[in-house]
């Protein structure tokens, strides 16, 4: 139920961190895979090489919504087929609410909200127009269910990442399209390596994750394995947090 042979999936931002841990693991699972983002993925394409599947690399600003059409026609031109849609990509911009700019606010929406919204219909154009069934696997956030302090654009995007995946599911599920979500709690990532280094926010963190330990980009493969094969079938819906038991204190 969770070979992933024969498919292709599609993720966002996979050059480094917790996209990279993804794509290993559907790699792994037997997918063939397609990388989106900004930034040469050389490193996340060299991990792949141990696998015997297919990938392609495609360079593009996801800040930018226009070419999310071109991207979904680009993946089955090089791979075949597209089956799998990961919105693993995001930015977060830091700031007093109070202080919060239009640039700030903007910037993080678009790609964090607006893009992941039209790439997944894109995404579900093609599933419908192919008679196929499909899996959309957006990356919401502990900040999805909590507010988050100096970070309202992104707390307002991972909220909406929550609410669209259900919208989404309710509109897409007679078509054949899962459409569901992964929660990271606190992971060890190049974006958090500041507070692994502060001592008193370290420990902090840690004294509220049951497991007692960060996250690594690896706990996140079991999830995306399981949402984006046959074993979530009847799953719709859903933000799953894989987050060492975080919300649960």
């Amino acid at each position: 139920m969770f070979n992933l042979s024969g498919k292709v999936a599609l993720i966002t931002g996979a050059n480094t961190g917790l996209g990279q841990g993804m794509a290993i693991a559907l790699a792994e699972a037997g997918a063939d895979i397609a990388l989106i983002g900004r930034s040469d993925p050389a490193e996340t394409l060299q991990k792949l090489s141990q696998f015997d599947v297919k990938t392609h690399s495609i360079l593009t600003d996801l800040s930018q919504a226009d070419r999310v059409a071109d991207i979904i026609a680009e993946v089955v031109t090089k791979l075949g087929r597209v089956d799998i849609l990961v919105n693993n990509a995001g930015i977060i911009k830091r700031n007093a609410a109070i202080d919060f700019t239009l640039d700030e606010w903007d910037s993080v929406m678009n790609v964090n909200l607006r893009t992941l919204f039209f790439l997944s219909q894109a995404f579900a154009r093609h599933i419908v127009s192919e008679s196929k069934n499909g899996k959309i696997i957006n990356i919401a956030s502990m900040l999805t269910f909590q507010g988050g302090i100096r970070v309202p654009s992104y707390t307002a995007s991972k909220s909406g990442v929550g609410g669209l995946t259900k919208a989404l599911a309710n509109e897409w599920a007679p078509h054949g399209i899962n459409v569901n979500a992964i929660a990271p709690g606190y992971f060890a990532t190049n974006n958090t390596a500041a507070l692994q280094a502060d001592e008193k926010r370290n420990a902090e963190i840690l004294g509220r994750i049951p497991s007692g330990r960060w996250g690594k980009a690896s706990d996140l493969g079991g999830a995306v394995v399981f949402l984006a094969s046959q074993a979530s079938d009847y799953v719709q819906g859903i933000t799953l947090p894989v987050d060492g038991g975080w919300l649960s204190r």
